[in-house]
């Protein structure tokens, strides 16, 4: 099986933390028995509507209801703890469940500090990019980049960067972060030993969702990759190609190892997929103007929202690039997606309002992707 869960939680309007979190476990045994490879769990902040602010123990209750499925985090933030904190945490969790868990590791913390600080470097070119709409490549969508820049100006995220460390606190360098990791794991740090943690049974993963340093150093380290299509869909091809570039066969990996995530919605028909899908765009909307991603919203609340031409604007690459349909036509849909990209895995994300809705979507899926 070639398809992985990334699991946010969610918090359905009306319903309440310790809901999203039974319906996580239940979602994780129901995928075990579906054969989906990998269980991840993300993380998020200052999120009324995701439950998954502490993957590290997501991950444990997970894995303690599973017992095939490799379950990890997607991704662990590590400029919000140190490696060191990272390391011990995940020993732990291997110690009880040797060979099935996955460190993932973002640098989000770091890109958080990068946003407030200022517009990025490449943003003239991606405003330039943007000017030019979208692109289809070999039958895959890849619309403009998401302009960051009115998010970069609101006071409360710097606030919230503060709130995630110390004072005073200074993030390392990504690369030197994920050197201590890799250190810590094999017992080669210079200054210290990580107990639990050396000598455990992980796969170390960067997750990116462009072209820059995460790639690179996941490239140069010989770690497997996870590029973001459905949170940046626009540079996706830059971020696996730049990781393929960088590629140094190591201990872990002799050739290059992506996977890919994407959204979607499958139901026994197109029709009642899209009525499933119809929260989606209100929900994105909330996390792009800064609020946070609120609970997940039934698609009568979302067709209540009074929309504006700027609000769709907001929404449109990840509407557009999100899969929603009947089992085949996500099935042919995510096929496009591993064929353009190169990926080894699919890592999908499907966020439902009904439980139950969720569960189907995913069971029917593996069901279309295991036929021939």
């Amino acid at each position: 099986m070639t398809l992985s869960i990334l699991d946010l939680a969610p918090v359905v309007s009306g319903g309440t933390v310790g809901d999203a979190l039974r319906r996580t476990l239940d979602l994780a045994r129901r995928a075990e028995g579906f054969g989906y490879r990998r269980y991840w769990l993300a993380e998020h902040h200052f999120s009324p509507g995701v439950a998954g602010s502490a993957p590290a123990v997501l991950i444990a209750l997970v894995a303690a209801a599973t017992s095939r499925i490799r379950v990890g985090s997607g991704a662990v933030q590590l400029g919000h703890q140190t490696p060191l904190s990272a390391v011990e945490q995940f020993g732990l969790i291997d110690a009880l469940h040797p060979g099935r868990i996955d460190l993932g590791i973002g640098r989000s913390g770091q890109r958080r500090a990068e946003i407030t600080a200022g517009p990025a470097a490449g943003a003239a070119a991606d405003q330039q990019e943007a000017r030019l709409g979208d692109r289809v490549v070999d039958g895959l969508l890849i619309p403009p980049p998401f302009d960051w820049s009115a998010l970069a100006r609101r006071p409360e995220l710097a606030r919230q960067a503060a709130l995630l460390q110390q004072p005073g606190a200074r993030t390392p360098d990504f690369a030197e972060q994920i050197d201590d990791v890799l250190a810590f794991l094999g017992g080669t740090h210079p200054h210290a030993r990580a107990v639990p943690g050396e000598g455990a049974d992980l796969e170390v993963w960067i997750l990116g969702s462009s072209g820059g340093q995460s790639a690179q150093v996941a490239g140069e380290r010989g770690l497997p990759f996870a590029a973001n299509y459905h949170v940046s869909p626009s540079s996706v091809l830059e971020a696996v190609e730049a990781y393929r570039e960088a590629f140094k066969p190591s201990d872990a990996l002799a050739e290059p190892y992506v996977i890919v995530s994407a959204d979607a919605v499958v139901a026994g028909t197109r029709a009642r997929a899209r009525e499933l899908a119809r929260g989606y765009g209100l929900w994105v909307r909330s996390i792009r103007t800064g609020a946070g991603a609120i609970p997940y919203p039934t698609g009568a609340q979302a067709d209540a929202h009074a929309w504006t031409d700027a609000d769709r604007e907001l929404v449109r690459d990840r509407v557009d690039t999100q899969f929603v349909g009947d089992p085949g036509e996500v099935a042919e849909g995510l096929r496009v997606l591993r064929r353009v990209t190169g990926a080894d895995e699919l890592l999908i994300t499907t966020i439902t309002h009904a439980h139950e809705d969720r569960v189907r979507s995913y069971e029917l899926l593996a069901d279309a992707w295991n036929r021939p």
